[in-house]
């Protein structure tokens, strides 16, 4: 997003934040809850839900709180997971993609429009942002895991069509239909990955000024914080000035 490598970044120290935890484990957990009910229970067997309890153990996310996700996949209730992608402009015209798992939909079409609304933007129809981005494989790992050097050679072996390394973390680009492909190849050499996902990558960015900022970090940071809420993108260039 970038936007992308800064709210990135923004959102990875975010998440290391005692305030932002129990709400980030909130969002892992159900992660994990709907990929072990859509396949395997055993994550070996089942891609999305390794790469969801990956993705717990960077955010230190307690063993018995990951078991207890796994365990509720099979337990009966009356409530389904589902996913649902949201586009719109928030301030600045800006182009956002909202991604949800939610089990009342009704509420959650409510709560980002208003959000959207309240923020000077509006929600627009399935397409209407969307064409302003790219979707990509996406995976991090943290600097401390390998170097650059070997990161990159270990991407390009393993299929990845792009490697770049930020301040704190790695990041592969490969395509959407292969991430796992390129994923087991990379955990022949790597154990902790911060996340694997499918991205929302701009095409072009679009620069605002730094009176405007405030206003559009607030208005992600809005976005991110609802509980139906698992990724927010936006083609915003937030610079450091």
């Amino acid at each position: 997003m970038a936007g992308h490598s800064h709210w990135a970044g923004i959102k990875h120290k975010k998440g290391k934040a005692d305030k932002q935890r129990s709400k980030i484990f909130s969002k892992l957990s159900k992660e994990i809850t709907v990929a072990a009910k859509l396949g395997d229970r055993d994550p070996e067997m089942n891609p999305r839900l390794r790469s969801a309890v990956q993705a717990a153990r960077s955010a230190n996310m307690p063993k018995e709180n990951i078991e207890r996700a796994i365990d509720k996949s099979s337990a009966v209730t009356g409530s389904n997971f589902e996913s649902l992608r949201y586009e719109g402009f928030g301030p600045d015209k800006i182009a956002v993609i909202v991604e949800t798992l939610t089990d009342n939909k009704n509420r959650t079409a409510s709560n980002i429009r208003t959000i959207f609304h309240k923020n000077g933007g509006c929600l627009g129809t399935q397409g209407s942002a969307s064409h302003n981005f790219k979707q990509l494989g996406i995976i991090k790992i943290e600097k401390k895991e390998i170097s650059e050097e070997n990161i990159l050679e270990l991407a390009i072996n393993a299929g990845a069509d792009e490697c770049i390394s930020y301040n704190d973390f790695h990041e592969i680009h490969c395509p959407v239909i292969e991430i796992y492909n390129v994923k087991k190849k990379l955990e022949k050499k790597i154990t902790n990955f911060i996340s694997t996902e499918i991205e929302w990558i701009p095409l072009n960015s679009v620069d605002i000024n730094n009176e405007k900022k405030d206003q559009v970090i607030e208005f992600l940071n809005c976005l991110e914080e609802n509980d139906d809420v698992q990724n927010v993108f936006s083609n915003v260039n937030l610079k450091v000035s």
